[in-house]
C-alpha cells in the first residue's frame, strides 16, 4: 500500500482566521484549508507546509504546530492529511507560484478571513467535516466560540 501525506494550514492573521475559498470548473465552489501534497525533495512536513503556504497565498508563517492528523485509507492509496497551526506574518497574492497557478483546469482559490467562532466556521462549510468538529470542539485554544 502507497501512503501519500498532505499538509494543511489553519491560519490565524490577527483576530481572524484564513481558509481558501476554491472553485473548480463545473464543481461547486467550497472552503478548505491551505496546502498540498509532501513532494520528495520536501525536508520535511513543516517546509512542504511552508512551500503550500507561499505557492496558494504569497504568505510567510511563523512557527507551525501540528494538531490533526487525518488517515484516509484507499485501494491502493492512503492519504494521511497533517493539519497545522500557525499564524500568517504576511501575504502578497503576486508572489503566489506553482503548479496550481499554471493550470487552469484545477481552477481558483482565494484567501478567505472569517472570525474565529464556531457560526463562522460552520457556514463556511469548510471541509473537511472533521476539521470543523475538531476546532469547535476546541473553541477556548482557537477562539473558536459557540
Amino acid at each position: 500500500m502507497k501512503v501519500r501525506h498532505n499538509v494543511r494550514a489553519v491560519l490565524l492573521d490577527d483576530d481572524q482566521l484564513v481558509f481558501l475559498h476554491r472553485r473548480w470548473p463545473g464543481c461547486l465552489a467550497y472552503h478548505t484549508t491551505v496546502g498540498g501534497g509532501v513532494e520528495p525533495y520536501d525536508p520535511g512536513l513543516e517546509a512542504a507546509l511552508r512551500r503550500e503556504v507561499m505557492e496558494e497565498l504569497g504568505a510567510t508563517i511563523g512557527p507551525a504546530t501540528e494538531f490533526l492528523t487525518l488517515t484516509e485509507p484507499g485501494e491502493k492509496v492512503t492519504v494521511v492529511r497533517h493539519y497545522f497551526r500557525a499564524e500568517l506574518l504576511d501575504l502578497d497574492l503576486d508572489r503566489r507560484g506553482g503548479p496550481e497557478l499554471d493550470d487552469p483546469d484545477t481552477g481558483d482559490f482565494a484567501p478567505v478571513r472569517v472570525a474565529p467562532d464556531a457560526s463562522a466556521v460552520t457556514a463556511l462549510a469548510l471541509q473537511p467535516p472533521e476539521l470543523v468538529d475538531y476546532l469547535c470542539r476546541h473553541a477556548k485554544t482557537w477562539g473558536v466560540e459557540r
